[in-house]
């Protein structure tokens, strides 16, 4: 299974609403369980931050390649699962 990283701000509403299609997905594909997110605050891991090539939160990266960046949709989020499960 891959390494998965999301990038996020704790005060940014569309990553709340990553998080909240995450647990949504997870629900309907127990699978995506098996699969560790690894987040991380960009203000909290500022170094990290400023090591990756993005510009809005929330971002996943999936084995350091970026998935997807900015407004989530539940498909966009499904499709950093299905990543991470190949």
């Amino acid at each position: 299974m891959k390494n998965v990283l999301m990038m996020i701000l704790e005060s940014c509403p569309y990553c709340q609403q990553a998080l909240e299609m995450m647990d949504q997905l997870k629900e309907t594909h127990p699978e995506y369980k098996d699969v560790e997110v690894r987040i991380a605050d960009e203000e909290q891991e500022s170094a990290l931050a400023d090591t990756l090539d993005y510009y809005y939160v929330p971002t996943y990266y999936v084995d350091g390649k970026k998935i997807h960046e900015g407004v989530p949709t539940l498909e966009k989020v499904q499709a950093v699962y299905e990543e991470a499960l190949k």
